[in-house]
């Protein structure tokens, strides 16, 4: 092992503390009502209402339920000077009633209307693509004057607010939206983290010369990918700038349900496992306190982190963290190379063809037939176990090596140690499991010199994820290009072993890691843990197995029922694989934050609907009822559509 893991880690492109040595990155404090943030405080968690502002008894409730289910700021919207005096009348009576909790603002287009909020609550936020800037979607070119003109002209703007933070104390989020940079930050960045970054730090550079510290930034994107990189670019920035602001972790749009789930934790995770992150905001197309529990159970798992199995450090990562570059694999059968990532499954055991249907394959027994799902495995475990039925010509077999020798029905899986001592081997695909430990130098050039190998990684390591990248990493140091497969087992039941799983899966997958995918769970049905093992993939954007919903969890801005209308486009559309639908509840929150959507729904008006294919406006207006109808033309117009 020291042969092929030594030196300690240096980090050109320096984003967190360490890449194999859990510690939280330590940001500044910023003072937010009496639940203060960064520094050496908890990472905490929070969400926003969905009411209407100017309902302040609706208000009240909802805000006391988020907070009696362990919600720590309560975000509220205030998009126009109205809802923002309101919140006076909001904060007084959630004070009347007992609670302390910070109250935030959430502000877009209206400085006024931020101004007005921050001599009101504890904190505003503020997103630097619209507050002070425009989103038109024109591509300007500026020179080097105009460009610093417009700063100068967002100076101005922004100022005022800053002075009314600075005298009251409140802080402020500085959050950029993927989907919302301004045209100028286009038009100069492009539509890229680094666009993101800017659009953020020109702000931040602001309140600094202004000497305005109380400052908390988030780098929001519904495309996992996306986020993450942004979130890291700002970190090494604002090295770069000796700063150390804390960091509001969110994947926006993520959705309802199980998706809107395993797409948050593969985004957040991912950053959390490298420790960054001060506070997150898990972003659920449902009632805000369904968020609180989810980011409760993302939260608790680093609890105690810090204690793990030590991980031997790295010279200098194979990586750029700040883009994707999908690892290189030599191509062994289906796996590696270009290939999506293989998904492997464990069915239960006897394993029968009924065992088979929640791994995406049922059977037709009057004509003898198999029936493929979108979500249908590509190899199966079976271990020492037979079959007595003849399986789907798609799907494949692992068994036990020692199985395989007696009577091979498919593919053998050797320990490390069996690979290397074995005198017989099969002459097409042989999977090898292995752990970090195992990895010497011998067994390194064994696996470079077999084109026939496919890895299996595994780890018991509290800190595995970091642990199963630190085998990549050795793999890119010996030039072994073997196929990998990440292997974990959990214990945790559904909604952990859902995040849990996203997490140190996704994590690798968003790094451009890993080959396959194999979930196992003692306390999961097989059904669950293949959707989840398909989801991760699908939030990682790795393989697209179903139609993507970019939702937004609805807020006080939203001009019709998000659940309810999430659910009918669903239901209409959820056999559409790898389309992307946006569904707006404003128009905030539309042609931005839905920016990789193929087609759009947004709240336009009271009542009123517009419709985008990609970021063009194709429809405006067209009222709620029969709405749904229209998207479905649309979609059949762009030539996207198929019958169920």
């Amino acid at each position: 092992m020291a042969q092929v893991i030594s030196d300690l880690m240096v980090i050109s492109d320096k984003y967190c503390n360490s890449l194999t040595d859990y510690s939280r990155f330590q940001t500044r404090e910023v003072h937010i009502g009496d639940v203060p943030l960064g520094g050496n405080n908890p990472i905490r968690v929070q969400s926003m209402t969905t009411t209407d502002t100017m309902d302040t008894k609706g208000t009240v409730a909802q805000s006391i339920r988020m907070i009696e289910a362990g919600c720590e700021y309560v975000r509220i919207t205030a998009p126009s000077q109205n809802e923002a005096r309101n919140l006076e009348n909001i904060k007084k009576e959630v004070r009347a009633r007992g609670y302390t909790a910070p109250l935030v603002a959430d502000i877009h287009f209206t400085p006024n209307a931020a101004e007005i909020a921050a001599r009101i609550v504890e904190k505003v936020r503020v997103n630097p693509g619209n507050y002070a800037d425009k989103k038109k979607f024109q591509i300007i070119e500026y020179t080097d004057a105009q460009y610093a003109e417009e700063l100068d002209r967002i100076r101005e703007k922004f100022t005022p607010l800053v002075n009314i933070c600075k005298e009251y104390g409140t802080a402020m989020r500085i959050g950029t939206n993927h989907g919302s940079l301004s045209d100028r930050i286009m038009s100069h960045f492009g539509d890229t983290p680094l666009g993101m970054v800017e659009s953020a730090l020109e702000f931040a550079r602001i309140c600094e010369d202004l000497d305005y510290h109380n400052l908390v930034f988030s780098m929001k994107a519904s495309n996992t990918q996306v986020m993450v990189q942004a979130y890291r670019l700002l970190v090494h920035k604002m090295l770069a700038e000796n700063m150390n602001y804390p960091l509001h972790l969110g994947v926006t749009e993520a959705g309802d349900g199980e998706d809107g789930r395993i797409k948050s934790a593969v985004g957040i995770g991912t950053l959390m496992e490298d420790g960054l992150g001060d506070t997150i905001r898990v972003s659920l197309t449902e009632e805000p306190e369904a968020e609180i529990p989810v980011a409760q159970a993302l939260v608790t798992r680093y609890s105690n982190r810090h204690d793990h199995a030590p991980i031997p450090a790295i010279a200098s990562p194979p990586i750029d963290p700040f883009s994707y570059t999908r690892r290189t694999s030599t191509p062994t059968g289906n796996i590696g190379g270009s290939n999506v990532p293989t998904v492997i499954a464990t069915p239960s055991a006897p394993i029968t063809r009924e065992s088979l249907t929640p791994l995406g394959y049922t059977y037709d027994a009057p004509l003898d037939k198999w029936h493929m799902s979108d979500m249908a495995v590509d190899y199966i475990y079976i271990g020492d176990q037979t079959l007595d039925f003849e399986l789907p010509g798609t799907l494949q077999v692992i068994q036990d090596a020692s199985e395989w020798f007696v009577s091979p029905v498919g593919h053998p899986v050797f320990t490390a140690k069996g690979y290397q001592t074995a005198t017989t081997k099969s002459d097409t695909l042989n999977f090898v499991q292995a752990q970090l430990a195992e990895l010497d130098k011998v067994f390194l050039e064994t696996l470079t010199q077999d084109q026939t190998t496919v890895l299996i990684l595994s780890s018991s390591n509290t800190h595995a994820m970091a642990e199963m990248r630190r085998i990549f990493f050795a793999l890119s140091k010996d030039h072994c290009h073997t196929p990998a497969i990440i292997h974990r087992t959990y214990q945790e039941p559904n909604n952990a072993f859902m995040l849990y799983s996203a997490t140190d899966a996704g994590a690798l997958f968003t790094d451009g890691f890993g080959d396959g995918i194999w979930l196992e769970s003692s306390h999961n049905d097989n059904d669950t843990i293949n959707r989840t093992a398909f989801g991760i993939l699908q939030a990682a954007r790795t393989r697209i197995s179903k139609t993507e919903y970019i939702s937004c969890p609805s807020c006080g801005r939203t001009l019709f029922d998000l659940q309810e209308t999430t659910a009918l486009i669903r239901n209409r559309t959820t056999h559409l694989k790898g389309v992307k639908i946006g569904i707006m509840g404003c128009i905030v929150n539309g042609p931005g934050e839905m920016a990789d959507a193929d087609y759009g729904y947004v709240g336009s008006g009271p009542g009123k609907i517009t419709l985008y294919k990609g970021k063009e406006v194709i429809k405006r207006n067209i009222p709620t009822e029969g709405a749904v109808d229209k998207l479905i033309d649309l979609i059949r117009e762009g030539g996207d559509w198929v019958e169920p």
